[in-house]
């Protein structure tokens, strides 16, 4: 291809913004309009099936004749059809208007394209930004619906999902993970030891109480022997998968390395997990631990901070921030003792599913007795 003229370099650049922009604001117009459909023909399926309106398995016949005279028709299933009334029951509370008694009759008046923007009734106005709502696909809005219960929760994952531009699986990786509930708990003294308190509380929400590391065999660690497990083990199964765990964590993280070695007057220091976090401006240093939180992490940590401010940071960058993940800590514990340092820390613990499995079941004594029982009885 020819090299194009230099001073045709921002006629290029102009045009192909425009072209993106128009391009994202058709997605967006189209999203819109499956959005309301959906929910215009939720409303309707509502209005009817409920109050024994239509008969039994009503939705299943409609949906397998839509099919036979639509040949090709996806997204209509009984299933779909039905997450289509859940999506206008959940959010109808919120519409300007409760719905006519004639409406029921007339599916063309319930399928209104600007039904979906009205949805600004308190307590939700001021609350829910409608552009994010729009700017998700119905994928979302189910994966939201079917995973929460509140409100807040609800309108937490569809600013996440539309502001941090999340596919499917991402957001249904950080639902999993109940990111409502852990984001900005996490143990620190970010407040006490940033002086911009904007920065201090973007921190603070930045990082997790709990993380899910659900690529990190920790039976296989549990099933080793202490004398000869260290963090490595822990730390190699996350570079191994350090794309998970940059996603785990959140946005703007870049890695820089693990190990990262300093000599400071003769003596070695290793870091385990170095990365740089573009909205915080600032390096962030993660050490692993195996087993619970101890006091000395900190100071450990706390010297960590200071060799990455005088040998990495840039002048125009914040100071660099310490997270110990670890696999348990008392909250209370840690905060109390976080007062007596200056540089900005935090305290994290991981978890897997399976670990999250084992919470649920009985302790194991009852288990086998459970199991015994069973037998017997059968």
């Amino acid at each position: 291809m020819e090299e194009i003229n230099p001073q045709y370099s921002e006629a290029v650049e102009a045009i192909k913004a425009a072209i993106l922009k128009s391009q994202a604001r058709a997605a967006q117009s189209v999203n819109q309009e499956q959005l309301a459909l959906y929910y215009g023909i939720g409303k309707y399926i509502s209005l009817n099936s409920r109050d024994s309106k239509w008969g039994t398995n009503s939705i299943k016949s409609i949906s397998e004749q839509l099919k036979s005279e639509l040949p090709g028709l996806c997204g209509f299933s009984e299933t779909s059809l039905k997450k289509m009334r859940n999506f206008y029951e959940q959010w109808s509370l919120f519409e300007n208007r409760p719905p006519t008694t004639d409406e029921s009759a007339d599916v063309h008046s319930v399928i209104d394209s600007n039904a979906v923007a009205k949805l600004n009734r308190s307590p939700l106005a001021g609350d829910l930004d409608i552009n994010d709502f729009l700017g998700i696909s119905f994928s979302h809005h189910d994966e939201i619906l079917s995973k929460t219960t509140s409100l807040e929760e609800r309108v937490f994952y569809i600013h996440k999902a539309a502001t941090l531009r999340w596919d499917k699986y991402t957001l249904r990786d950080n639902l999993k993970a109940d990111l409502f509930h852990h984001q900005g708990n996490i143990a620190n003294n970010f407040v006490a030891t940033i002086p911009d308190k904007r920065l201090a509380m973007k921190t603070i929400k930045m990082f997790k109480d709990e993380y899910l590391l659900d690529f990190i065999n920790v039976e296989q660690i549990d099933e080793t022997d202490p004398m000869d497990i260290d963090e490595r083990v822990i730390e190699k199964s996350i570079v191994m998968n350090i794309k998970n765990f940059i996603m785990t964590f959140g946005k703007g993280f870049t890695y820089r390395g693990h190990q990262v070695h300093y000599d400071k007057f003769g003596v070695n220091s290793w870091i385990d997990l170095l990365f740089f976090n573009r909205e915080l401006k600032s390096l962030v240093c993660i050490e692993l631990k195996k087993g619970e939180f101890k006091p000395a992490y900190l100071g450990q940590l706390s010297a960590y901070l200071r060799i990455l401010d005088d040998e990495e940071k840039l002048p125009d960058e914040n100071p660099s921030v310490g997270i110990i993940l670890c696999r348990e800590a008392n909250k209370p514990f840690v905060e109390y003792v976080l007062q007596d340092y200056n540089r900005p820390m935090g305290v994290a613990t991981y978890t897997t599913s399976l670990q999250q499995l084992k919470a649920l079941l009985p302790p194991e004594e009852e288990l086998k007795k459970l199991i015994g029982k069973s037998d017997t009885e059968e």
